[in-house]
């Protein structure tokens, strides 16, 4: 597995956590095993998105509210909704190719979601990534 992919997988615990219980994101490192023994790229990949999705919150939840017009935001699945958010915020503030982050919220969802999470994911993003691309 990649340092990338791995640091997504981490990113991805640290929100899904924080949107549960709350807290600092800085504080979850010392009691977040996996993440104090990750290399140092790794963490700080994690650390940058993870604080990068919540700096962001609000306007990533209203471009993936326009995406899901269908599901309200907050009915998502908890992992489902933070695997959006996580792949929203590469897609609109990183430079990482569309398809690869696309690629990867469809390996999250695949290995932390529900049945139907990938192709859900899939289908909101290759729509976010469209929507943006013409604005």
């Amino acid at each position: 597995m990649g340092e990338r992919h791995r640091a997504r997988e981490l990113a991805l615990q640290m929100l899904y956590r924080h949107e549960l219980s709350g807290g600092d994101l800085e504080a979850m490192v010392d009691d977040f095993d996996e993440l104090r023994k990750a290399s140092e790229g790794t963490r700080q990949f994690a650390m940058d998105l993870a604080s990068g999705v919540l700096e962001n919150l609000d306007a990533l939840d209203r471009d993936l509210s326009i995406q899901t017009a269908n599901w309200r935001l907050e009915r998502l699945a908890t992992v489902d909704r933070n695997i959006l958010r996580l792949a929203a915020f590469e897609l609109l503030h990183l430079e990482t190719p569309p398809a690869v982050v696309i690629d990867e919220a469809i390996e999250l969802a695949k290995r932390f979601g529900a049945g139907e999470s990938a192709r859900f994911v899939n289908g909101v993003l290759d729509g976010l990534r469209r929507r943006k691309a013409e604005e």
